[in-house]
């Protein structure tokens, strides 16, 4: 589910979605950052499915997409959105620290 998640919303960011342009724009941030962000949420869930096959990849595509997540929490703390609006990117978050902390031992190989 989490790799549906980022591969849908990634393609959203990067073909411009009202949707996100909307968010981007509430968030006072520039769209050419939207592109950037759903590439990033793409690269992230590519790793995931790379880790299928070499589980240490786990670990880093959750570092890369918790980042990510957390980032876009502090965008919403700065225009003082409400919890509700928060929430999503805070629950993502702590999915992908725990995928972290489940597949931390494999970060040492990711290819093995």
């Amino acid at each position: 589910m989490l790799i549906l998640y980022y591969v849908f919303s990634g393609f959203a960011k990067i073909i411009g979605a009202k949707y996100w342009v909307g968010i981007f724009m509430h968030l006072k941030l520039p769209q050419w950052f939207r592109v950037v962000t759903g590439l990033v949420q793409l690269v992230g869930a590519i790793a995931l499915i790379i880790g299928y096959w070499f589980v240490g990849m786990v670990a880093w595509a959750g570092i890369w997409l918790g980042i990510t997540m957390l980032l876009a929490c502090l965008a919403h703390f700065r225009v003082k959105d409400p919890i509700s609006k928060t929430a999503p990117a805070f629950v993502f978050a702590v999915i992908n620290i725990i995928l972290i902390i489940i597949n931390a031992g494999d970060m040492l190989h990711p290819f093995s």
